[in-house]
């Protein structure tokens, strides 16, 4: 009887062919994994033993967070105050609050506000107070993601190479491509970049160990590579901008956009909504005729953080781009697709993960691949925690 040689059904019936390593995670390395995890938490969130600590979260975060960080103030003779809030959704400090927040010198929040209220931005410039947001950092089991245990000098590596890639000396335009037909102009000038990169996190910083500190655990979101920073956050100021951008995805939608939905920028403000699609209609109720301005252009700088994640504060992978875009009014679409949002209604996340961003002459991300990933300072970094090409390329679908 003749022999017949295996067929392409046969290979995809046969139980026992592979060609790929076994997803099963023996203790002993899930072990390893989780506590490079937990260092980096513990580095993080630098509580001094002098330190008053206050957490200003909200009912739907994990208490075992809230937990694992009191533990760490606990060993260092440290006694934590909470108060919790009704949402995250805070747009401002509540009166009854300012006096546990002006009290504190290491401030641990969920609040949306965080970052924007001009009371807590001058208690961290005048008074230094360090601060930690935990936007990604809403449960505990995060601590076994690949993300979690990244490691955070690295992060900071990455960040300040990605900073010596904008013109210091001249003034140039961020130019923003992709192929679905985008492209905006940011112009900045040297003051802009200054200002932008004071930001503690520009400066590779992501340890809540410098006075007037501002940083994310997990260490994911941001800097921005545009935002109000660019400005000192001064009530009205923007840069010179136009043109369209056409994003894949949108905070509360289901699924990634099938038409090529057109947001039209005229300096910060969005005058338009190219489309004919029903996800077109709603963003245009969004952000057009409500005075919506671009808050923020983030991008991540976490290589492990999950490429195609949008939720909840845009995608946080490098090189993936979210417009964050704030209106006056709550949006009726968020209200009842994310009553829960960690995010205010007024707010939107445009997802785009294949940009092409150029600042000046310099390619800064290329077909959503942040180029500082190969940057030769970076690179020698990588290699002293394992295999660079594994941890600055190897991205989780």
């Amino acid at each position: 009887m003749a022999f017949h040689p295996p067929s392409y059904e046969d290979l995809l019936k046969s139980k026992t062919s592979q060609a790929m390593p076994s997803e099963t995670m023996f203790p002993s390395a899930e072990t390893r994994n989780y506590f490079q995890a937990i260092d980096n938490l513990i580095s993080v969130f630098a509580i001094r033993a002098d330190d008053e600590v206050l957490f200003l979260t909200d009912p739907l975060l994990d208490r075992r967070v809230v937990d694992a960080i009191a533990g760490i103030a606990r060993s260092r003779g440290v006694q934590p105050r909470e108060f919790m809030a009704a949402t995250t959704q805070v747009d401002v400090c509540p009166p009854e609050v300012k006096p546990l927040v002006e009290k504190a010198t290491f401030v641990i929040s969920s609040w949306f506000c965080s970052v924007n209220d001009p009371f807590f931005n001058k208690l961290r410039s005048e008074k230094g107070q360090r601060w930690v947001k935990m936007t990604y950092f809403r449960n505990l089991d995060l601590l076994h993601e690949p993300q979690a245990r990244f490691p955070v000098d690295l992060v900071g590596e990455i960040i300040r190479a990605t900073a010596r890639m904008y013109p210091k000396d001249r003034d140039f335009d961020m130019r923003i491509t992709c192929p679905r037909g985008s492209d905006l102009n940011i112009k900045f000038t040297p003051q802009m970049v200054q200002d932008l990169h004071s930001d503690n996190r520009w400066q590779g910083q992501d340890k809540a160990d410098q006075p007037g500190c501002y940083v994310h655990f997990l260490p994911t979101h941001g800097p921005n590579i545009y935002g109000r920073n660019a400005h000192k956050r001064v009530p009205g100021a923007h840069a010179d901008m136009g043109g369209v951008i056409f994003p894949q995805w949108a905070i509360g939608f289901d699924k990634p956009f099938e038409e090529h939905i057109g947001i039209e920028y005229k300096d910060d403000i969005v005058v338009k909504v190219h489309g004919k699609s029903m996800e077109a209609e709603i963003l245009r109720d969004m952000l057009v005729g409500v005075h919506a301005k671009l808050h923020e252009l983030g991008c991540g700088f976490n290589p492990k953080y999950p490429r195609f994640k949008a939720y909840p504060a845009g995608s946080n992978a490098p090189g993936a781009l979210h417009f964050g875009t704030d209106s006056y009014k709550d949006s009726e679409f968020l209200q009842r697709r994310v009553p829960r949002w960690e995010e205010p209604h007024t707010h939107q996340d445009c997802v785009m993960f294949n940009a092409t961003v150029k600042v000046g002459n310099t390619l800064l991300i290329d077909n959503g691949f942040l180029m500082s990933l190969r940057d030769e300072k970076v690179v020698k970094e990588a290699s002293r925690y394992g295999d660079p090409l594994e941890l600055l390329e190897t991205f989780v679908e």
